[in-house]
């Protein structure tokens, strides 16, 4: 995938707080689930990108938001974390918990160097503690709501502002605003 993002010249990262077990844990591809990894790979120029997972496909909720933006967007994005990777609770892998600091920490030189490599002209924090982490390691950026916690509608309206799309004639997500989930700050 980094291979793809500079051979396509990605100029804008997306940024988020770290992956989730219905999602980037079980694609490795941060912001998507199993449904959209083929558009996930198709975004990048058709490279292949395969399952991690047996058994049945899983959707995830932010991962259905994030790609139905990338789908009218249309344009090469590099999709990334502050912490890389999934953070669970001991012994129980498919959970979801907020990473440490001392692990974000740990992981930062990762981001960095994608920085150095891509050479984003733009990166957008999707969340309040991404854009958190972002700015605690100074680095300029332009925050979004995140999509679940009930922020569809106002990541995909800030989303189409930023890249210039129309979204009239965008519908109500069949979902849009009834998810909640227990927020966590990686701030403590």
């Amino acid at each position: 995938m980094l291979d793809a993002a500079l051979e396509t010249k990605v100029k804008t990262i997306w940024i988020a707080r770290d992956l989730g077990y219905r999602g980037g844990r079980r694609t490795g591809v941060p912001l998507t689930d199993e449904v959209h990894l083929e558009s996930a790979a198709a975004l990048m120029g058709g490279i292949e990108l395969a399952r991690a997972t047996e058994g049945p496909v899983m959707a995830e909720r932010t991962a259905a938001v994030t790609w139905r933006v990338l789908s009218r967007i249309g344009q090469p994005v590099m999709l990334w974390n502050v912490f890389p990777f999934h953070p669970h609770e001991l012994d129980s892998p498919m959970s979801n918990r907020c990473h440490t600091r001392a692990e974000r920490v740990a992981t930062w030189p990762l981001l960095e160097a994608l920085i150095d490599m891509l050479g984003p002209r733009q990166i957008i924090a999707i969340g309040r503690d991404a854009q958190m982490a972002l700015t605690e390691f100074g680095l300029p950026t332009e925050g979004v709501r995140h999509p679940s916690y009930g922020g569809q509608r106002e990541f995909i309206d800030s989303m189409f502002g930023l890249y210039g799309v129309s979204g009239e004639d965008e519908p109500k997500l069949p979902f849009e605003d009834a998810y909640t989930a227990t927020a966590c700050s990686a701030f403590a």
